[in-house]
This record gives C-alpha cells, sequence and structure tokens, in this order.
C-alpha cells in the first residue's frame, strides 16, 4: 500500500501547494470548532452558577461577538480548504489521467493485450475519478477529522475530567466495527472492477459492431448479454454496500450511547451529588465534544468507505503505470534507417512467453531495398504477424530482423517506424476532415501533396465528389465512407510519409481489380526506391511482384516469381487456379 501512495504522490506535482493549503487550513477550521463548546460551557458556567443569574449585558455582547468571530473564521477557514481541495484534487486527476496516457502510448500490442482496451478505458476514467474523490476527501476531511477527533478529546479531558473516559468505550467498537467492514466489503468492490471491465468491452463491442448486429438481427441477444453483466456488477455492489451500511447503525449507536450516558449520569450527579463538582456547563461541553468526536468519526466512516472503493482503483492505476513496455530502446539507439532492405535470419515468435506454439517458425528471408514484394496464405498462416517484427510492433522471439542492414532492437523505435509506412488490415480513420486524417501521414504536407498523395491512392476522384472536398468531415471510423474509399484514404495517408518501406495489408480487398491495379501502378512511379510488401487474397494483387512469398502454418511454404512459383509450388498454383477458374485467364 505503501508503494501505491508513493506512486500516485508523484502525480500531486504542482498541486501540491493547494493541497498542503487546505491541510492548513483545515487545521484552522478544527482548532477553531473545538474552542467553541469550551467557551459555551465556561459561559454557562459563569452565568448559571457563579453570577447566579445576574449576568452584566456587557459580558454577553463581548461573548456572543467572540462566538460570531469565530463562527466566522472557522466558515473561511472550510470555504478557502473546499476550494483549494477542488483544485487540488481536479488537478491531480489531470496529471493521473495524462501519466496514464502517456504510458498506454509507450506501450507495444503485447501489453496493450495483457491489459485490453476495455479495461485501460475503465482504469482512465473511471478508477481515476474515484481516486480523485479519495484524494479530496483525505486532504480535507481526512485531516479534519483526526484533528477534531484529538481536539476534542482533550478538550472533553480538560473540562468534564473522568466523565470524558466513555470515549475509551465507544472509539474502540468502532475502529474495530470499521476494520471487520472494510475486510469484508474490498473483496467485493475487487470483484465489482473486473467486471466493469467486462461491461466497458461489450458495449465497445457493441457500438464498433453496429451494424453487424444489426445486420443478423441480433439486437435482443446483445441487450441480454448486457444485462447479464449489468445485474452481475449491481449484484456485487449490493452485496458490498450491504456490508459497509453498517457503518450507520454502529455510528447511531456509539453516539446514543454517549448522549444516554451523559445526560443520565452527568444529570445524576449534578443534581444528587453536586460534591462531584459536575454542573450544567460541563454537561454541555461533554454533549457537544461528544457530539464532535462521534461527527468526526462519522465523516471518517466516509472517508473509510470511500477509500475502501478506491483502493482497489489506485491498484489498477499503479498496474499500469508501472507496467515496462516490454521493448526497450538501447542507450546509444541508431538514428538513420539506410535503406529499406529488410533480412529475417533463423526468426520465430510467440505472442506470449509461455505460449506452446510458435506463430511464426524458422522465417529466412532477404528483401533488397526497393523491392515489390507479395505475400499469400491461407488465413493464419501469420502473414500480418511477419510484417509486425518490421517496425517492432512485435520483437522476435527467436532469431534476427534486420532493417537497413542493422537489427531493429537497435534503432530509435520512433525513428524505424517512421520510416516504415504500414495500412493495416483494418483501416482507421479518426474523426476530423480528410486534410487532417491524411497529415497523420506527414503533418507538414502541403495541399498539392495531399492530392497528388490521393491521386495515386486513386482517392482523389471520390474525395473532389464530396460537396466540402478535402475539408468534408469524417465520423470517428470512418462511418460515413464505404471500405474501399477507407482503404484508398489510408493508402494515401502512408503515402505522404515517403517511407523507406511501405507494407499493405491486405489493405486493397475492397477495391476492384482495375483500381488495385492503378494504385500498384502509382507506387512504381511515385516510390520506386520504397521497399513494398504486399499482403494479398488475389494473385492480380501481387502477379507482378518482384518476389512473391508463399506462407503456410507459420512458415514460408516457397519463395519466388510468378512464373517460378507456378512451376516449383503447389499451394500457389492451387490457388492460381481456383482465381482463375483454372485456365489461367483474368481473375473473375
Amino acid at each position: 500500500m505503501g508503494k501505491i501512495i508513493k506512486r500516485l504522490a508523484g502525480c500531486v506535482r504542482e498541486y501540491k501547494g493547494l493541497s498542503i493549503a487546505t491541510l492548513l487550513l483545515m487545521v484552522g477550521e478544527a482548532a477553531i470548532e473545538s474552542v467553541i463548546p469550551f467557551i459555551t460551557g465556561e459561559y454557562l458556567i459563569n452565568v448559571i452558577q457563579k453570577s447566579n443569574g445576574n449576568v452584566e449585558m456587557p459580558y454577553i455582547i463581548k461573548i456572543g461577538i467572540l462566538m460570531a468571530v469565530m463562527a466566522l473564521f472557522s466558515l473561511a477557514f472550510g470555504g478557502f480548504a473546499g476550494l483549494t481541495a477542488a483544485k487540488a484534487a481536479a488537478g491531480f486527476a489531470k496529471n493521473l489521467r495524462h501519466d496514464l496516457f502517456g504510458k498506454v502510448q509507450e506501450f507495444t500490442f503485447h501489453n496493450i493485450d495483457k491489459f485490453s482496451s476495455a479495461s485501460l478505458v475503465t482504469r482512465m476514467t473511471s478508477d481515476v475519478t474515484n481516486v480523485r474523490m479519495s484524494y479530496m476527501m483525505l486532504i480535507r476531511i481526512a485531516i479534519r477529522s483526526p484533528l477534531m477527533l484529538i481536539f476534542s478529546i482533550i478538550m472533553a479531558a480538560k473540562a468534564c475530567g473522568w466523565m470524558s473516559l466513555t470515549f475509551v468505550v465507544v472509539i474502540p467498537i468502532l475502529v474495530f466495527g470499521f476494520l471487520i467492514i472494510f475486510r469484508r466489503a474490498m473483496p467485493a468492490f475487487r470483484r465489482v472492477f473486473k467486471k466493469y471491465d467486462k461491461l466497458n468491452e461489450s458495449i465497445e463491442e457493441n457500438v464498433r459492431g453496429m451494424r453487424v448486429v444489426k445486420g443478423f438481427s441480433r439486437e435482443e441477444y446483445e441487450k441480454k448479454k448486457f444485462a447479464a453483466a449489468s445485474d452481475a456488477i449491481c449484484e456485487d455492489f449490493t452485496k458490498a454496500e450491504r456490508i459497509v451500511a453498517w457503518n450507520t447503525p454502529l455510528m447511531n449507536f456509539c453516539m446514543y450511547f454517549n448522549m444516554i450516558f451523559t445526560l443520565i449520569v452527568g444529570s445524576w450527579l449534578a443534581i444528587a451529588k453536586p460534591q462531584t463538582g459536575v454542573n450544567v456547563g460541563q454537561l454541555s461541553m461533554m454533549l457537544n465534544y461528544g457530539m464532535q468526536v462521534l461527527m468526526s468519526l462519522m465523516m471518517f466512516s466516509m472517508i473509510f468507505v470511500m477509500v475502501t472503493i478506491s483502493v482497489e482503483s489506485a491498484k489498477r492505476i499503479c498496474e499500469v503505470l508501472e507496467e515496462e513496455p516490454d521493448m526497450k530502446t538501447p542507450e546509444d539507439p541508431a538514428t538513420k534507417v539506410a535503406d529499406g532492405s529488410i533480412e529475417f535470419e533463423n526468426v520465430s515468435f510467440k505472442y506470449a512467453a509461455d505460449a506452446q506454439v510458435f506463430a511464426l517458425s524458422d522465417i529466412n528471408l532477404k528483401i533488397p531495398s526497393g523491392a515489390t514484394v507479395g505475400i499469400l496464405g491461407g488465413t493464419g498462416s501469420s502473414k500480418s504477424s511477419l510484417v509486425q517484427l518490421i517496425p517492432r510492433l512485435y520483437d522476435a522471439s527467436e532469431g534476427v530482423v534486420r532493417v537497413g542492414g542493422k537489427d531493429v532492437r537497435d534503432y530509435d523505435t520512433a525513428i524505424l517506424r517512421d520510416s516504415v509506412a504500414m495500412v493495416l488490415q483494418k483501416n482507421l480513420l479518426f474523426s476530423g476532415t480528410i486534410k487532417e486524417n491524411l497529415r497523420w501521414g506527414n503533418e507538414n504536407a502541403t495541399d498539392e501533396e495531399l492530392i497528388e498523395a490521393c491521386k495515386l491512392a486513386q482517392a482523389d476522384s471520390f474525395v473532389q465528389s464530396f460537396p466540402e472536398g478535402y475539408d468534408t468531415h469524417i465520423e470517428q471510423g470512418g462511418t460515413n465512407v464505404s471500405g474501399g474509399q477507407k482503404q484508398r484514404l489510408c493508402i494515401a495517408r502512408a503515402l505522404l510519409k515517403k517511407p523507406k518501406i511501405l507494407i499493405l495489408d491486405d489493405s486493397t480487398s475492397a477495391v476492384d481489380t482495375k483500381t488495385d491495379a492503378l494504385i500498384r501502378a502509382g507506387f512504381r512511379s511515385y516510390i520506386p526506391a520504397t521497399t513494398k510488401i504486399i499482403i494479398a487474397q488475389r494473385i492480380a494483387s501481387v502477379q507482378d511482384a518482384d518476389m512473391i512469398v508463399v506462407m503456410e502454418n507459420g512458415r514460408i511454404a516457397s519463395v519466388g516469381t510468378h512464373e517460378e512459383l507456378m512451376k516449383s509450388s503447389e499451394i500457389y498454383r492451387e490457388i492460381y487456379e481456383q482465381q482463375t477458374n483454372g485456365n489461367g485467364g483474368d481473375e473473375q
């Protein structure tokens, strides 16, 4: 727990001053409020006993003014503390989200797979909110409550003597009760946050796959799945809240015990045993201080509940902050990629260290700079896994991957990835204009360069057909453009990088063969020196490549040109015949 607190405390940073100011203001408020009952009790003693009811008006006015001034100061301290606490907690949450988001940007695909995207979203939203609320309560109420408790007990002992021993009975009962509640509630809250991840995952999948859901008329099924996840959270929260709800009766018991003891015993002593020195003023002090002690403990119980909830959130946040990216940039990294040559030497790869089966096995392949390489293979043959090793989206488990003659692990990761442009199998456009999306490839690209790239990617014609042209707004996920349009925009975005290596991962599957051929022709004229790797299902997309790699079950089955593979590769020949109806003609 100490490690978690230390880690989160580092996110306070520039809001440390506001946090300290809140603590000091709380000390002032607690000190004033603990003195007010003492002044009230002394006033009653002077009025009733010492003066026998004959009190001069100046004395009453003096005490009244003193009480009013102290109340105003207490109000001011509390008000300013609320303001500084709110600013400090909001700033702390801002820093925490900033650190979490920055950490996630450093993650490799393997790190993200470990947490899942839905869980990361939950940690940066719900979990941060829980921790923010706890922090605000800790720097405010968690300081005020113990101070009020200590000050009130000291003042009660000073003013009421042995009668304050009632707190010796009440406080241990409360503390013991809180510990039992904490131990029983924590497992339930821990289960709740894990189920929150599943709930968010269900929502994310449903929203992203809404077209599929509607296409298969599975709305009712999705509703039932969501309801089941929601009910599971509700059930665990109900169990946890049922346990936490014991706070209130426990507090009420202690409060009323103190009041009854003070009133009955104190009144009896004041009336029947005046020689004990117990008087009305002391009873007033004891009741007020008793109320302050119990109210302090009640506020402390509120903090206790909030902290109980947020402890698990804090652990989940720290898991992300302490996660180390499994790819490290060397101390003296290479900062220039010489060319687009690629070499795989005895490469094997699996997605998890404890996985039983390798996704790729014994890969040996040399690709000269500027070559056009096609990769073919059935579903699950690990074509995408192979190309993801080139920009270090994953690291090879065994063997070496070289780019420009150097091991990819020797490069500065940002430099390496800036030299490799990937158009992924799942194309993604961000919300914003077409221009803004294209400039992801080159933020300084001119309008003329954008248009040129789109012409090469065969995207300019449909972009110009939009009423707002390149200023057309793209909805989140690119839902207002077709699959083929999205692919062509993503290809144009990649071309703007003018990379040394361009990888197309089945990214022309949604365009017709004529457009596909025009795109490839554009590559030859626009980026002749760039190494082009094209993963495709259609032989027509790779038929004119300098080299075609045929993959099967995570291994390279054969390598060669179209003519060579037609003679030597049964797999390639079978795919070709299936796609040309066995007559060697054009693809249908």
